[in-house]
């Protein structure tokens, strides 16, 4: 998955609410069992963890000016190049897998290594169908529109209906009140989520859920989503329904003619292993230990763009920030901004599914340090440390 790694760092918001509000309704349950409420201890190894949460000396066009001029210029040829690369691989990769059922015993190795390659190459289209989303495919807002439209509905995603719901993301990151997306729940100062959100059989039921049926959840459901202002939007969201409905007839005539088995082989598990990738990938860049979020009182743009991590690529802190640079410049941007970040800026490096591992159970949800303040720090536990420079 050559041009896929790369951009992974920039995924896009999907959402854990659906399952979050479930773990609200078993802790609710299991309150009422016991009247037990543990007390937050906030230690001094917690809070040297933290990143700056107050007003930063340096201010957006500070850290512009810190970037190479041509990190910000998009290329329809080198994007539309990335975008063939990975759609070639997955035409070979389907083709390959039409002759695994014909290898006899090898057949049950080969399966697994298809479901997982189709499905790292197709989140890296999945992250170019974001870009157009951003205007960072090309400078044509018609090719983005376009190109975003088909390959996002080829992965069962509404492309405008995502694309204005992201939008509310990036332009509310870290906001307890108002972003879209991956929003923790917010307790009273003096408690803490009950000992069975704590336990591993609850993290993995918590990642599994996450894993399969996040995305879907909130693609179907509007789990944790907003409503639709404009009319414009829709009658984007119309569109986007229209190429939905297309895809999901042309699913369905496979389906017929070849069979469920085969539809579920070569489509449907890849496609959940896109899911996974997507929710993964997001949760960790949006959630750490040291990550603060605000609520309207204290937040502001900067601050809460600021409130990501990067993890796996490196680059997502940059997306936040200049969310239209093209993915094949962020890496390079990403180190000439960090002279200016200083310890704003945190990076993670941690393998990523030890991170999801000790994440899900430091950080589910988030309180103030004292009553009336207005920047809230996840609950800490197990997780590792992020590389501040």
């Amino acid at each position: 998955m050559p041009t896929s790694v790369a951009r992974l760092s920039q995924g896009g918001g999907a959402g854990n609410q659906f399952a979050t509000r479930t773990a609200i309704a078993l802790t609710a349950a299991a309150n009422a069992c016991s009247t037990m409420c543990l007390a937050t201890q906030i230690s001094a190894d917690q809070v040297d963890l933290r990143k700056p949460a107050t007003q930063p000396p340096f201010t957006l066009a500070d850290i512009r000016r810190a970037i190479p001029a041509h990190c910000f210029q998009r290329s329809l040829l080198k994007s539309v190049s990335y975008l063939a690369v990975d759609v070639l691989l997955v035409a070979l990769l389907f083709t390959a897998a039409c002759y695994i059922d014909h290898l006899g015993p090898a057949k049950w190795l080969l399966w697994p290594v298809y479901f997982f390659t189709q499905g790292a190459v197709c989140t890296g289209i999945w992250v170019i169908a974001h870009e157009c989303g951003h205007g960072a495919f090309s400078d044509s807002a018609w090719i983005n529109d376009g190109v975003g439209l088909v390959f996002h509905s080829l992965l069962l995603v509404p492309y405008f209906s995502w694309k204005h719901s992201h939008r509310r993301h990036h332009q509310n990151t870290g906001s307890v009140d108002k972003d879209e997306v991956f929003v923790p729940i917010v307790l009273p100062v003096g408690s803490d989520f009950h000992w069975l959100m704590k336990t591993p059989v609850y993290r993995a039921l918590h990642i599994a859920f996450m894993s399969l049926l996040g995305w879907p959840a909130y693609l179907f459901f509007n789990a944790a989503g907003r409503h639709y202002d404009s009319k414009k939007e829709r009658v984007e969201v119309l569109y986007s329904d229209i190429a939905l409905g297309l895809v999901l007839t042309g699913l369905g005539m496979l389906w017929k003619t070849f069979g469920f088995m085969w539809l579920l082989k070569m489509y449907i598990i890849p496609y959940l292993v896109v899911n996974h990738w997507l929710v993964m990938i997001t949760f960790l860049q949006h959630t750490h230990p040291s990550l603060p979020h605000y609520d309207d009182k204290e937040w502001d743009w900067l601050r809460g763009a600021l409130a990501t991590v990067d993890s796996i690529a490196d680059t997502h802190v940059c997306h936040h920030l200049f969310s239209y640079m093209p993915h094949y410049h962020a890496q390079e941007a990403t180190e000439a901004m960090k002279k200016v970040l200083g310890p704003y800026y945190a990076q993670d490096k941690r393998n990523v599914f030890q991170a999801l591992w000790q994440d899900l159970a430091a950080c589910p949800f988030v309180t103030t340090d004292a009553p009336g303040e207005a920047t809230y720090w996840f609950q800490q536990g197990t997780a590792g440390k992020a590389k501040q420079s």
